[in-house]
């Protein structure tokens, strides 16, 4: 399909009514601003520029305008899940909480719901990062520890494998583990099956079984007294408060 009559009509009209986009450059700032884990800077600049003026510099993408707010969130959380990727953020976690943030703004109704969520998505990403730069700070056996953790986050996972697959003694492992993270090697991999079961809880229709075999649990009942014994509530009543379907 041949676009050049509509948009050297589109750029005709931008022209005539003083139209100018944010530059790209001013826009990656901001999402290299988010992507450095700078938290007050984020949350100054979008209650300054952003939620005051947001559609100042923006395309239109809908004549809805829910719609059209609901679209340049989608186009900024691609943008800035991307760039996050490149600055060490796992690009599985990225992702889905970029899927997370478009099932919410689906359900949204109203351009300040949508700008709400927008600056929440905002600091999510940056409170992320934010601990990612600090977790940097630990050696590349930590580091590929980790990342051993989530690719094996539905088996029951032991320090003896770990240590196995990195090439290292079990029992050094342990320690530098413990000493690097501030928690045991144990204790992380517990509050990683939780933190997941807390998103599938909420973004998911799973049973508790179904949960519980995908987080490489013994049984739903070893699932559901470890999920009480982390977060103070049942699954249940996990589901009842946060539920988004």
């Amino acid at each position: 399909m041949n676009t050049n009559r509509d948009l050297n009509y589109r750029l005709y009209i931008q022209h005539e009514e003083n139209f100018r986009r944010t530059s790209f450059d001013k826009e990656m700032s901001f999402y290299h601003l988010v992507s450095s884990g700078n938290t007050e800077a984020v949350k100054k600049y979008f209650e300054e520029k952003i939620r005051n003026n947001f559609s100042e510099g923006k395309g239109v993408l809908s004549d809805n305008p829910v719609t059209n707010t609901r679209y340049h969130l989608i186009i900024s959380l691609a943008v800035i899940s991307r760039i996050c990727i490149m600055e060490g953020m796992n690009h599985d976690i990225a992702y889905t909480l970029g899927d997370i943030y478009i099932r919410k703004a689906d359900k949204s109704t109203s351009v300040d719901e949508i700008l709400d969520l927008q600056y929440e998505m905002f600091m999510d990403f940056c409170g992320r990062m934010k601990e990612i730069r600090k977790n940097n700070a630990t050696s590349i056996h930590i580091r590929k520890c980790i990342d051993y953790i989530y690719d094996h986050l539905a088996e029951k996972i032991t320090i003896v494998d770990a240590a196995e697959f990195l090439k290292l003694d079990s029992s050094y492992l342990s320690k530098l583990f413990t000493r690097e993270t501030g928690i045991s090697f144990r204790k992380y991999i517990i509050n990683t099956k939780v933190n997941t079961a807390r998103n599938m809880l909420t973004n998911s229709d799973l049973t508790f079984l179904e949960i519980s075999l995908a987080l490489g649990f013994s049984s739903q009942s070893a699932f559901i007294s470890t999920f009480r014994k982390v977060t103070g509530e049942t699954p249940g009543e996990y589901r009842k408060k946060h539920h988004e379907l």
